[in-house]
């Protein structure tokens, strides 16, 4: 009898076998280029709705085409690929070409008397651009190096957001999965609901984290040190130094596609923890965060083009893992799709209800008592949950 071999490769002779495609991510940035040389060629105002059609529309189409990839990288080998700087290169690249297609955005906002289809384009367009490069400063962000946070900082400075970086490091990572985390969406919440919810409650979480800080060591929070402070700064210089190029027209365009942009995340926000909660320990504690914690995609395309963000349970489980030594667990919680279609769900409410609810609850064994709850929904959760076919046993 032949004996059992093991079936995974030595870290000598694993290869990344997405190595060639991750530069892919960096098309995303270069959206508003291509939409201004069709408009060029054509004239026609469809051209600056390219975006959102490629993004929301080919990309989910590409991703059932070409499947899953849970491939992780062996253990052994997760030093060398950790240390490759070609993957860190990838995320500083995106930064100047996000940079650069705002400014176009802007120069034609102000200097080619866009229609409303246009102007409409344009802005969902930058917002795009700049709500993806959000989950690059998620990457470079949770990094130690210092220039890896300072380009994070810079990254999402178009959209205002950079109190982000506060909250997600040291509010959402400890209060993830729990009631108290304004940016885990709860079972039986809409999207609507959950989007005034976790946009203020993550700013004043920012705040007060960051003003804690300094309070706790007897110091001012308006202070130069000041992380929040700091960000916001860099937004402010950035809108000024747009305003003195372009002048003041272009005041309409950024507040726009700003609010376009940090919406895309906390869409991406919503679908990552729906309903998912840590349970107390007899010691009236959290329970560790574990891959259970968060929903996954090994969908192939999508995790390219988002530095593999969907494998999120790993990185909330280590989050100091770089993107490309990201691993897939059996225990994570699966997405019925990657996230370009998830969030089109999670936009309506009775589709995303009937998509996710039965989910949540199957991964509880049917105990609601086990899931983070949105509290207006738990009577009507009670009930058999939609396309589920089998009634659930409500709490207690």
């Amino acid at each position: 009898m032949a004996d059992d071999v093991d079936p995974t490769p030595s870290p000598v002779a694993w290869r990344d076998s997405r190595r060639p495609f991750w530069p892919l991510a960096l098309l995303v940035p270069g959206l508003p280029f291509l939409s201004w040389l069709v408009w060029d060629a054509t004239g026609g105002w469809w051209a600056w709705w390219l975006a959102p059609l490629l993004v929301f529309g080919a990309i989910p189409v590409v991703d059932v085409l070409v499947g899953d990839d849970r491939d992780n990288p062996p253990e052994e080998a997760v030093p060398r690929l950790a240390g490759e700087r070609y993957y860190r290169w990838l995320t500083y690249l995106y930064l100047p070409a996000q940079y650069a297609g705002l400014v176009l955005g802007c120069a034609v906002w102000v200097h080619d008397d866009p229609g409303p289809a246009v102007g409409a384009g344009l802005a969902v367009t930058l917002g795009i651009v700049n709500g993806i490069a959000i989950n690059t400063a998620h990457e470079l962000g949770h990094k130690r190096e210092r220039t890896e946070r300072w380009l994070a900082k810079i990254a999402l400075a178009p959209t205002g957001y950079g109190h982000f970086q506060v909250e997600h490091n040291r509010g959402h990572h400890v209060r993830v999965a729990t009631p108290e985390d304004p940016a885990s969406a709860r079972l039986g919440e809409s999207f609507w609901a959950f989007w005034p919810r976790t946009v203020v409650g993550g700013l004043r979480s920012a705040w007060r984290l960051e003003t804690s800080r300094f309070r706790l060591r007897g110091r001012t929070p308006w202070t130069w040190r000041n992380e929040v402070l700091h960000a916001w700064a860099m937004t402010v210089l950035l809108v000024a130094v747009l305003v003195a190029l372009l002048g003041p027209a272009v005041l309409l365009l950024l507040p726009a596609q700003a609010v376009v942009g940090f919406s895309l995340l906390e869409a991406v926000n919503y679908l990552e923890h729906y309903g998912l909660a840590r349970q107390r320990t007899p010691a009236g504690r959290y329970e560790r965060v574990d891959p259970r914690h968060s929903w996954n995609s090994d969908r192939t395309v999508t995790n390219v083009f988002l530095f593999q963000l969907q494998r999120h349970s790993d990185h909330h489980a280590n989050p100091l893992r770089r993107y490309q030594t990201l691993r897939s667990f059996d225990s994570s919680p699966q997405l019925p799709a990657g996230y370009a279609t998830m969030i089109l769900a999670a936009l309506v409410p009775p589709l995303w209800r009937r998509v996710m609810d039965h989910r949540v609850l199957a991964h509880y064994g049917g105990e609601l008592s086990l899931a983070n709850v949105h509290p207006p929904a738990r009577r009507r959760l009670a009930g058999p949950p939609p396309g589920s076919g089998t009634p659930q046993r409500s709490p207690g």
